[in-house]
């Protein structure tokens, strides 16, 4: 099989995992104990966090096959947010089985000192936005370029820029936002699909 069709699976696949990320999240108010309870405590939350980390990591190897510039821009992104997600994925959902557990923790004051940590959210924050730098770079060399449909990235960029807006809206926009990264790296994939590797 070609890299320009290895790639275009992907990012098929990562899209797939970005829409499966907010779509298959436990919903409720996080901002109470028991909303809190029920999303943490779910085997979905460890589950649909990890769908993001995986999207995170395949992103960036499939942009080898369209901007190695971007590419690079976007695994430092990913290596900077991954420990974000890791914490949040498996430190809340072990303090929230504790806590259903009966065991006598504050879930909201520990979840928040785990989600607000400074260093934590600094790196979150620029891994995030180096990830969104990435892709509209990827959009803008695709547009550029003369190999791929100008068009093909537009989405895809998109979807990345607005991945850091899209976490203070509630579960409808961010549901949303998943179709806008699955439309975003589906069209994308389906450009490198068509493409044949360079000789």
């Amino acid at each position: 099989m070609s890299r320009n069709r290895l790639a275009a699976i992907a990012l098929a696949v990562s899209g797939v995992l970005f829409l499966l990320y907010p779509a298959l999240r436990p919903w409720a108010d996080e901002t109470t104990a028991a909303g809190a309870l029920h999303s943490m405590g779910s085997p979905w939350w460890v589950a649909t966090h990890l769908f993001a980390m995986i999207g995170f990591i395949l992103v960036p190897l499939a942009l080898f096959r369209v901007d190695k510039t971007a590419a690079v821009i976007m695994w430092i992104g990913a290596g900077l947010t991954l420990p974000y997600y890791g914490a949040e994925d498996f430190a809340l959902n072990t303090l929230a089985r504790k806590v259903k557990d009966g065991q006598s923790l504050d879930l909201l004051d520990l979840s928040d000192s785990i989600r607000f940590h400074p260093a934590a959210v600094a790196t979150f924050f620029v891994g995030l936005l180096l990830l969104g730098i990435g892709a509209v770079w990827a959009a803008v060399s695709v547009w550029r370029g003369s190999v791929l449909p100008k068009l093909s990235a537009l989405l895809f960029g998109a979807g990345f820029a607005l991945f850091i807006p899209q976490f203070f809206t509630g579960e409808a926009v961010r549901i949303g936002h998943g179709v806008l990264m699955l439309a975003g790296c589906v069209w994308l994939a389906a450009a490198l699909w068509r493409t044949p590797d360079p000789a």
